[in-house]
């Protein structure tokens, strides 16, 4: 069995973070570890407080899944300030596999979720990645706005590793459609589905990346593991339980049985 490791926050509500990223591994039938880097007491209708896990304490959950676990790849989410970074950066650049960063800074309703002076230090972690998946309000801030295409292109492209943008709704014969755009090599690479109308997205950021990274582990290319990615997150939304007040999570049980 394949081992991944999950570096992010905790959500106390189990929809996102690493509660999302173990479901998530466990649906694809991978062995999944985890090193948390905040907690959260959040629910569905948002986060309430944040609380930073010392550093040095962070570099031991993770030098101890190393020490004990062949690890396969590795999903990076929520790292919070700047401290996190550099320390969770110093071990990410001797790693010979797979490492799916999800830049977790800007919330789907733009709600800051990183300290102001960590956005440059996060930049320096890319060139350790195999991709990153920000939303379209994270490659915004990354690479600035689409409305100049070319000058965006060529800030993404010149980024030191694929960069997956996620759910850019586009509008097909009527139907709305979600596409993802994989940035990687001067090509650019679609990834689609039907559009949901949900209020149940809370955790699909997370859940998508670490899907990525449990097909990654598998085997699977970067084009293969995404098209993988894209049919779960698109079949745990579809069956989503629907709970709580607010964004609810989504069912990762039922996500896997895409795939």
């Amino acid at each position: 069995m394949q081992v991944v490791l999950t570096i992010a926050g905790s959500d106390s509500s189990g929809g996102a973070g690493i509660q999302a990223d173990l479901k998530t591994f466990e649906a694809f039938g991978v062995f999944g570890a985890s090193a948390i880097t905040v907690l959260t007491a959040q629910n569905t209708t948002g986060v309430r407080s944040i609380q930073e896990i010392p550093v040095s304490f962070i570099k031991e959950q993770i030098e101890a899944v190393f020490e004990d676990f062949d690890v396969a790849a590795v999903k990076v989410g929520m790292l919070y300030s700047k401290e996190i970074i550099e320390a969770v950066g110093n071990i990410l650049q001797g790693l010979q596999i797979p490492i799916v960063f999800d830049p977790v800074f800007i919330s789907k309703v733009g709600s800051p979720l990183l300290q102001d002076d960590a956005v440059e230090a996060m930049k320096k972690l890319f060139k350790y990645a195999t991709v990153i998946t920000p939303n379209m309000y994270e490659s915004q801030q990354l690479f600035g706005s689409r409305e100049n295409e070319a000058k965006f292109k060529e800030a993404v492209f010149n980024t030191p590793c694929a960069v997956l943008v996620k759910h850019k709704i586009v509008v097909e014969n009527g139907t709305k459609k979600s596409y993802d755009e994989l940035f990687e090599n001067g090509e650019i690479t679609r990834f689609e589905s039907q559009m949901l109308e949900s209020t149940n997205l809370h955790g699909t950021g997370c859940s998508y990346s670490s899907a990525i990274a449990a097909n990654l582990a598998l085997g699977n290319s970067l084009h293969e593991a995404i098209k993988i990615a894209k049919s779960f997150i698109y079949n745990a939304i579809k069956n989503a339980p629907n709970l709580g007040n607010g964004a609810g999570p989504v069912s990762h049980k039922e996500g896997g049985l895409c795939c």
